[in-house]
């Protein structure tokens, strides 16, 4: 069964407020959406992202892995100073296998600003559930503290390909990407190629950038379609202005992927066995 690693649920603002520092106002995107969209490629699997305009309130997430019923796995977002053992052991029932350090996003992190800060405490909190910590941070943000990940105590899990930008990965920068990435307990997001530097709206998956990570973890690789498809930071013009999500074809994002890999093998070990070793479906 093909997993979709990294899908955001955003329900009613009556129902599931969004916070007030937000940079927009994010419209309704349903569980039952979303499987409509999967169905035609065999994705059955999601994994729903806490994401940042709901902060530390992960209802709208939870809720989504009730109604995916054993279909959903989360990734939460907490502040670990001020979340008790008896919320992460409810969090663990319901789904979440993560928790997401987010410093990509213009809203504060609640852990802290800078992933030095975020990750001790965030991972001693993931480690009692044998979580892992997924972190989303461009490069340029990433690289300083590839120390810290390297050490880590719990499975790091990176978004986006690492927001590369317009790195390459024979590039220094590129190259450190891909050293991080070949530690053990490194995983990372095929996600998004709309987020780097062929434009807001590409689908095209870079294809050298692939190759290079599926050389690097090729069991440790996973595919995610970033639905509903977050609108680009210069169009998020305020907390009370509805920013439409970049009109992208779901069914074409996934087949555009897919003709960039470079074999069945690994087609199956991307959607479906990798996923399922992370996330424990």
């Amino acid at each position: 069964m093909r997993c979709d690693s990294h899908v955001h649920i955003v329900g009613p603002c009556d129902s599931y407020p969004q916070v007030p520092d937000r940079t927009y106002l994010a419209g309704i995107a349903s569980v039952a959406t979303l499987k409509r969209l999967g169905a035609p490629r065999g994705i059955a699997r999601f994994v729903v992202v806490q994401p940042s305009f709901y902060g530390a309130d992960n209802s709208a997430t939870l809720d989504a892995l009730d109604e995916l019923a054993g279909h959903g796995r989360g990734v939460a977002v907490i502040d670990p100073r001020a979340t008790s053992a008896e919320t992460l052991a409810a969090f663990h029932r319901r789904g979440v296998r993560g928790l997401r350090i987010n410093l990509y996003s213009p809203i504060k992190a609640p852990g802290g600003d800078t992933l030095e800060a975020a990750f001790a405490a965030t991972a001693a909190a993931a480690r009692v559930h044998n979580w892992h910590v997924q972190v989303i941070a461009p490069l340029q943000g990433l690289l300083p503290n590839a120390d810290v990940l390297a050490k880590s105590p719990v499975p790091v899990v990176i978004d986006h390909y690492g927001l590369y930008g317009d790195k390459r990965p024979g590039s220094p920068e590129g190259r450190r990407l891909l050293e991080l990435v070949r530690l053990p307990h490194v995983w990372v997001k095929l996600s998004a190629p709309y987020r780097h530097d062929r434009g807001p709206l590409n689908m095209i998956p870079d294809r050298e950038w692939i190759a290079a990570m599926l050389d690097a973890a090729p069991d440790r690789c996973v595919w995610g379609s970033d639905w509903p498809h977050p609108p680009h930071h210069d169009d998020q013009k305020g907390a009370n202005l509805e920013a439409p999500y970049r009109p992208l074809s779901y069914e074409t994002l996934v087949d555009e992927f897919l003709a960039a890999l470079p074999s069945q093998d690994l087609v199956g070990r991307v959607m479906s066995d990798n996923p399922a070793r992370l996330y424990g479906f």
